[in-house]
């Protein structure tokens, strides 16, 4: 599991018939000190989230286990928006100081 940045979507419209109707994200690993990466990746996105949002992405057969993905053909899932990271007591990002929300 790790942490990354959503940066952008990927459409195909030709995909096997049990990827239909879940979107796919591409990603950006960032470091502990909000630096971005240089590792991308795509992910099923089964939460909906916004472009430059922080989220917490699973990968291998970890991300076929949520219920939108079990048994479908994916590596990466996006499973969670990241409201707060915190390491050795200083806190690095809070998302309703960073993201205004509808």
């Amino acid at each position: 599991m790790f942490i990354a940045e959503v940066v952008g979507n990927v459409v195909a419209s030709r995909k096997t018939d049990n990827m239909d109707g879940l979107p796919l994200r591409i990603v950006r690993k960032i470091s502990v000190d909000l630096e971005p990466g240089e590792v991308y990746a795509v992910a099923v996105d089964v939460i909906g989230a916004a472009d430059g949002e922080y989220v917490l992405v699973a990968t291998g057969s970890t991300a076929r286990q949520t219920h939108l993905t079990d048994g479908r053909p994916c590596d990466a899932v996006i499973m969670a928006i990241v409201d707060t990271w915190q390491t050795d007591n200083t806190v690095h990002y809070m998302r309703s100081e960073s993201v205004s929300t509808p």
